[in-house]
């Protein structure tokens, strides 16, 4: 992730409202941790407004040519809910200033919760331009909040680029921590060796 140091937003949030981060540009290469895996490969995704032939499948395809038009009034959601609660760590979108101009997120809100009917905004992004990946970490103020326990995750674009109406986005990804690979042991292991001599044999 490659923040722009000219254009650095450091707004301090007024009480009780989520954290903003500063203007993201986006990254060339899809870089996350090892100790993370992609969690949203069975939920149930859907979008507020789509044109024919740019819907939700868009979004999951693996093809960075192919892209997600929404169609109607801002804001502009994407909507992916889980069968049961999960932790989530960090949200990854793919956008291209350069190919989608006006169509580019300028604002998103991440939200959470349980359904539609409770969910939470946790987190606001501006972007700044931003050509490539998009990383979005779900961690809260405290270094110990490290990802959000959530049935539902939301992405809403708040407002495009240049004032555009409706929005573009080739790529989501919504990552987790990785399940503990020792079964009924407390610690988490990340190291090969570590595991080998976890249990008592």
């Amino acid at each position: 992730m490659e923040s722009d140091g000219d254009e650095e937003v450091a707004a301090t949030p007024a009480a009780g409202a989520p954290p903003a981060a500063g203007r993201l540009k986006g990254s060339p290469e899809l870089s996350v941790d090892a100790d993370m895996r992609e969690m949203a490969k069975t939920a149930a995704w859907s979008v507020s407004s789509c044109k024919a032939g740019n819907g939700v499948a868009a979004l999951r395809d693996d093809n960075l040519d192919t892209y997600w038009q929404s169609d109607g009034a801002q804001p502009h959601l994407v909507n992916i809910q889980f069968q049961k609660k999960v932790q989530l760590q960090l949200v990854v979108l793919y956008v291209d200033f350069k190919l989608d101009e006006s169509y580019t997120p300028s604002k998103i809100s991440i939200r959470a919760g349980d359904g539609f009917h409770n969910l939470k905004e946790i987190k606001i992004v501006e972007l700044a331009k931003p050509v490539g990946w998009v990383h979005i970490s779900l961690s809260g103020a405290d270094p110990r909040e490290t990802f959000i326990h959530t049935f539902m995750l939301q992405i809403a674009v708040l407002s495009n680029h240049l004032n555009g109406r409706d929005t573009h986005i080739r790529q989501i990804k919504i990552y987790g921590p990785r399940p503990n690979p020792v079964p009924r042991q407390p610690f988490h292991f990340t190291s090969r060796e570590f595991i080998t001599y976890s249990t008592v044999r």
